[in-house]
């Protein structure tokens, strides 16, 4: 597309009168926003055909079928070329999945969820480990499972996973406030007394579109 940034869902809509073809394709042009654009590409009456897989097909496009069925050949043919067909019969049904199917297209946002901060203490070059952090858990949860980024002076120095995660010599799930642990970083071994360890997680949350 010529807007940058705009993103594009084409679809073929077929409808079992012309009446509804021109309701349905001025409904779904005006879900269009500042990210994603509805083109529709081709609309008619009657049953889904081969013709029509074959035009979604080489434009991306998704076939809405409304109160209409795919012929016999269409269907083999959908499924042969991975082309989406859509069924509906009711309006409000047909909005909501079009702007779930918009808000797919957008890249989806990265949240960071806070899960707790750890002290380094001290620190211990283990063989086949590298350095191991002694640490005393701050506040919140450290778990195995966590990411985390390593601060120094306020200064975000790393981000990573964690490698491993000890109570004394035994491997633990998770390290709560007020615990002691051992920490080691993945892929990283410049640890120093004094540097904070922050545990989180990312979260992936579907872009909002901004259609009512």
């Amino acid at each position: 597309m010529k807007t940058a940034g705009v993103k594009e869902l084409p679809i073929i809509l077929k409808t079992d009168v012309q009446g509804s073809a021109e309701v349905l394709a001025d409904t779904l042009t005006k879900l269009s926003n500042d990210k994603v654009k509805i083109r529709i590409l081709h609309s008619g009456v009657g049953a889904i055909t081969e013709n029509d897989v074959l035009l979604a097909s080489a434009s991306n496009a998704v076939i809405i079928g409304f109160s209409v069925r795919p012929e016999r050949k269409a269907q083999e043919l959908a499924e042969m070329e991975k082309v989406d067909i859509r069924l509906h019969s009711i309006i409000y049904e047909l909005q909501d999945e079009i702007k779930k199917a918009m808000a797919g297209l957008l890249e989806p946002i990265i949240k960071e969820n806070y899960q707790g901060r750890a002290e380094v203490r001290e620190t211990f070059r283990v063989p086949k480990v590298g350095t191991v952090a002694g640490c005393y858990v701050l506040d919140g949860i450290i778990k195995r499972d966590s990411e985390v980024r390593l601060v120094r002076d306020g200064v975000q120095v790393y981000k990573g996973k964690i490698g491993s995660l000890r109570r004394f010599k035994d491997d633990a799930s998770e390290v709560r406030n007020g615990m002691e642990c051992g920490i080691a970083i993945s892929n990283f071994n410049d640890v120093k007394r004094g540097d904070v360890i922050e545990a989180f997680v990312t979260e992936r949350i579907a872009a909002e579109i901004g259609v009512a």
